[in-house]
Formats: C-alpha cells, sequence, structure tokens
C-alpha cells in the first residue's frame, strides 16, 4: 500500500457476553459505503454472523487471513480474522472460559500494529473481573497494552470529541487520594506526553495546553487553597522553559465555555471529575478514549460492556463509531 494511507485499523473481540460484537457490526454497516478507512476484527466468524442474525442486522461476515485482505473487502463484508471462543455465548453473562480468547485478540491486535500491518487498535469493553478469573493479571486493559509494548513510562487518559479534549492527571481516586498523589513529577509527567502526543498524533504543531487549578477559582490568590502557588505554578513554569505551550493554572469553572475553549488543544485538569464532567456534559455519546504515550495509536469507547442491554439490539453505536474515526484520524496525521 501507498505509504500515504494508513494501514487498516485493528479492533478487538471485547467481552463476548457484551456489548462489542453489536458495536463492530453496527460500525461497518455505517462506515463501509463512506469511503471510510477499513477496519477488521479480530473475533469469532461464527458468533458474529450468529449474532448479525439475531439482530437482523444487514451485515455480511467474512473471514480473513491477514489485515491487508480487509482493504478489499471492506466494502462487501465486515473483514473478521478469527479468533475462536471456547464456549457458547449467553449476552449480558461473562464466562472466564472466553478469557483466553480475549485477551488473544487484544494481543495479536498489538502484534498487527507492530509489524506494521495495522495503523492502529481499537478496543471492545472488556470485563476485568471476568478476566481475572481466566489468569488476568494485568490491572486493566491499558496496563496490558503497554507491557505488550514494553513501555517503560506511565500513559495518560485522553477524552476527546469534537468539542474538547480533556486529560485528568488523577484518574480513578477518590478526591482526598487524588489530592495526595499531585505532585510536580506526575503533572510534568502528564503535559509532556500530551505535547507530544498533539504533535506526533493528532498534526498540531505547537499544542496550546490549558491546564486547570486544583481548588476554586484556581486558589484565588491562596485565599482558598495554596496547591496552585506551590505547586502548580512552579511546575509550569518549569514546563514553559521547555518550551511548552501551557496556560494557567486556570479556574476550572470558566475554562469549558465555547469562547474558552476556542484558546487552547486541550485541557489537562487535576481530577476525574473536573475533566469528564464537561466533556460528557457537552457529547455524552460521541466520547472517545484514547490512551497516550503508547508507541501505538490506541482508541476505545467511552463505555464498558453494558451486559444489562447486550443482545438486545438497543446498543448505541456513536462512541464506538467515533472511536474508529478518531484512529483513523490520527493514523493520517501520523503518516504525514
Amino acid at each position: 500500500m501507498s505509504q500515504s494511507i494508513p494501514l487498516p485499523v485493528a479492533i478487538t473481540m471485547g467481552d463476548p457476553a457484551g456489548i462489542g460484537g453489536e458495536l463492530t457490526l453496527k460500525a461497518w454497516d455505517k462506515l463501509h459505503q463512506k469511503a471510510a478507512q477499513p477496519f477488521f476484527v479480530i473475533d469469532c466468524p461464527s458468533r458474529l454472523k450468529k449474532l448479525a442474525t439475531d439482530l437482523s442486522l444487514n451485515v455480511p461476515v467474512r473471514e480473513i487471513s491477514s489485515p491487508i485482505d480487509a482493504v478489499s473487502c471492506f466494502g462487501q463484508a465486515l473483514p473478521v480474522i478469527s479468533e475462536e471462543l471456547h464456549e457458547a455465548v449467553t449476552p449480558g453473562v461473562g464466562d472466564p472460559r472466553n478469557g483466553s480468547a480475549v485477551i488473544n485478540s487484544i494481543k495479536r491486535s498489538v502484534g498487527f500494529v507492530q509489524n506494521k500491518e495495522a495503523s492502529a487498535v481499537v478496543t471492545n469493553p472488556i470485563n476485568k473481573a471476568v478476566l481475572y478469573q481466566s489468569g488476568f493479571n494485568h490491572p486493566g486493559h491499558t496496563e496490558y497494552l503497554a507491557d505488550l509494548a514494553k513501555s517503560k513510562t506511565p500513559s495518560v487518559m485522553m477524552l476527546a470529541s469534537k468539542q474538547l479534549r480533556v486529560i485528568p492527571v488523577t484518574i480513578h481516586l477518590s478526591l482526598a487520594e487524588a489530592i495526595n498523589k499531585l505532585d510536580s513529577d506526575l503533572i510534568t509527567h502528564t503535559i509532556r506526553t500530551a505535547s507530544t502526543a498533539l504533535k506526533q498524533d493528532f498534526g498540531i504543531r505547537t499544542p496550546r495546553i490549558a491546564v486547570s487549578g486544583l481548588n476554586p477559582h484556581a486558589g484565588e490568590d491562596g485565599t482558598m487553597g495554596s496547591e496552585e502557588i506551590d505547586l502548580i505554578i512552579p511546575t509550569l513554569e518549569l514546563l514553559r522553559k521547555e518550551g511548552i505551550d501551557v496556560r494557567g493554572p486556570l479556574p476550572a469553572d470558566t475554562m469549558f465555555h465555547a469562547k474558552a475553549r476556542e484558546g487552547y488543544d486541550v485541557a489537562v485538569c487535576m481530577y476525574h471529575d473536573q475533566a469528564l464532567i464537561p466533556i460528557k456534559t457537552l457529547d455524552f455519546d460521541n466520547g472517545v478514549n484514547i490512551t497516550l504515550g503508547l508507541p501505538f495509536i490506541r482508541t476505545s469507547p467511552d463505555h464498558g460492556t453494558a451486559y444489562n442491554i447486550a443482545g438486545q439490539g438497543i446498543a448505541n453505536p456513536n462512541s464506538f463509531i467515533a472511536a474508529i474515526e478518531m484512529a483513523t484520524t490520527m493514523a493520517r496525521a501520523k503518516v504525514h
């Protein structure tokens, strides 16, 4: 293929008892006639065929032997590289006996990207509790991907939509734990990783990074907390000396209106809800989870396995489709 055209995107199986298969089928149905970048899924062909029939989705499934085959068949059928399941799937009921297939799908997708047979990885949701029962010993999806990539530094989570990109410095911690965890090294690593990714994966030559304060009104000159003065401001001054365009610390309550969003390419926030409330409010159904700091592109939908609606044909594919489109956009930016 021409070097100016990204290779197909690799999609993982995810938990077969969740909504991942339905999302993949619906994504192909929407994208295959739009001259979209081809993708293929590493999954069980027979289970996807049955799922398409059960959900009355007019999606032909075609087994392929290598990623490059997806290019020629994508317009006519969903390309599938076979990863067979060990047990029949009951929607909404996770089965650890299928855990090895789920894990292999992730591993193989990374291998295809590392071998330059695919341009990016889009992961369907997994259920960690089910995988732990099958011997999975990583804290989560991202940590396993980092291990496969032999990545030496922690990755960074970005949530993105057409209106906004956000990055929380601390993620799944209580507010008290998040405050205790904040330090200059963590803030510095997060912002450096964001700056590099925006250049390499998004094609933004001089990224503008807005950084929130921790306290209301960014501490208001120390009257509402000293973290801005003692920690955040000195850290940002050091980053500016490196040539990174960081702005802040800014009051989080005035960072996200339309005019403010025009002034930056990403908002870095101190804790989970500071970052995720605005993007979920602006675009709940189309947010994409992007892992920064890996040596390859990885996106995923901003939701879980949704066992409660699996197999009913009512899952909204928008976030998953947005994840595929984001991966394609990033791959094209990386190529150019």
